[in-house]
């Protein structure tokens, strides 16, 4: 797999970067969500759990692929803006608090 980032904007209302993408994977299948995520947030010397992998999207016929994916500030910045399922998608939760019980 090759990546390559075609497009980088930045968005500093959503504390974020935005960035177009496209995958040379000839003889392989599409990549994951999660493989592509690490190549981002490598390629941008970012954290694993601030990028958001929204689309890949294959190219009919060719070995390629092209997509869209978020690379947030911080976590909590991800989980404020992004919707939940895309979230949910790429493995970023909330921590769960548990409120404690009152004994009776």
């Amino acid at each position: 797999m090759k990546m390559e980032i075609t497009q980088k904007r930045e968005n500093p209302l959503f504390e974020r970067t935005e960035v177009y993408f496209t995958i040379d994977h000839n003889g392989e299948s599409t990549p994951g969500r999660n493989a592509v995520a690490e190549e981002v947030a490598k390629q941008l010397k970012s954290n694993r759990k601030c990028v958001v992998v929204d689309s890949i999207d294959s190219v009919y016929g060719r070995g390629m692929s092209k997509g869209y994916a978020k690379v947030y500030k911080s976590t909590e910045a991800a989980l404020k803006y992004d919707r939940e399922h895309l979230l949910k998608r790429n493995g970023i939760e909330a921590p769960k608090y548990e409120a404690p019980k009152a004994e009776e």
